[in-house]
């Protein structure tokens, strides 16, 4: 008599961040393709562009039955946001049961905490967390016209800003002024100026932050003053977070910025255990794995 044949379950985690989005499509727990492609969140490109990004990323991860899908996005704000991220994906998994979160939620699942505090540190900034009686709660991550506090962008545009205010106040540019005009290959900072308001974009800026902590390290006073700001507004937002739901951590900190900067991770790993937070963690897996925790036992 044959046996008896088993059904697999085959789940795809998604992270859309505000530069690329990255996708992993498991079959039974069992990763079977990972690919990347450009962004495919709308706050940071258009409709168009997120559709066609979404397309790619499905047909890299290859066509078939799709049970439910784990997507992880910034910019998820409201049920709407949620729904026309959802609708964009159906098209690719008309079967699946889809699951649309900010992209936070990823990050605390990757850490493989269900209940605790999520940082991201990229492109953008945002702090999220959750309590065991399941009461969420936020600071930041309303993007760079409202805030991105201590993030790539903001710290690379706090160091144009310096440049600029160096220059017009007639002063010496220093260490970090000098970074950034080499950087961008103009001889005067004024030339910044049309540089930022013309065809590039967050990425190019946010690219540009580790300028900041060269600096820093060959003993700047602005990427000094940049550093501090940025790990005091850190401290503001996750003791926010961590006084509304009345935990103390864990703490889980991810992103381009806040995994691979170890500078920074010091800063901040002393500045949070300073007010009491513990069990900080940098992650060392990307983000999109949280998928595959999110899905738990709804799949495996």
């Amino acid at each position: 008599m044959p046996a008896a044949r088993t059904q697999t379950t085959t789940l795809v985690g998604l992270d859309i961040g505000g530069t690329k989005s990255h996708g992993v499509r498991w079959i039974d727990g069992r990763m079977i393709a990972e690919a990347k492609t450009g962004s495919a969140n709308v706050q940071n490109v258009s409709v168009q562009v997120a559709v066609e990004n979404i397309a790619r990323m499905f047909e890299a991860l290859g066509l078939g039955h799709i049970d439910k899908v784990v997507a992880g996005a910034g910019g998820i704000d409201t049920a709407a946001d949620a729904q026309r991220l959802r609708n964009m994906i159906a098209v690719h998994a008309p079967e699946a049961d889809i699951e649309v979160v900010h992209d936070s939620h990823l990050i605390l699942a990757a850490g493989h905490a269900s209940t605790g505090m999520a940082v991201i540190l990229g492109t953008g900034s945002a702090v999220w967390g959750i309590n065991a009686a399941g009461k969420e709660a936020r600071a930041g991550g309303w993007g760079y016209l409202l805030g991105d506090e201590a993030s790539g962008y903001w710290m690379g545009r706090e160091a144009v800003r310096h440049t600029l205010r160096k220059f017009n106040r007639e002063e010496p540019i220093g260490e970090l002024g000098r970074l950034v005009l080499e950087a961008n290959h103009v001889s005067s900072p004024d030339e910044l100026i049309g540089l930022f308001h013309g065809d590039t974009d967050r990425r190019y800026w946010a690219q540009q932050s580790p300028l900041v902590f060269q600096a820093y390290g060959a003993g700047d006073a602005a990427a000094t003053r940049i550093i501090d700001e940025a790990v005091a507004y850190m401290v503001t937002a996750l003791g926010d977070v961590s006084s509304v739901l009345g935990i103390a951590g864990p703490v889980v900190i991810g992103g381009g910025l806040g995994m691979h900067q170890p500078l920074y991770q010091e800063r901040l790993r002393a500045a949070l255990a300073g007010i009491g937070l513990e069990g900080i963690a940098f992650l060392g897996e990307d983000p999109v794995f949280g998928a595959l925790f999110l899905a738990g036992k709804d799949c495996f």
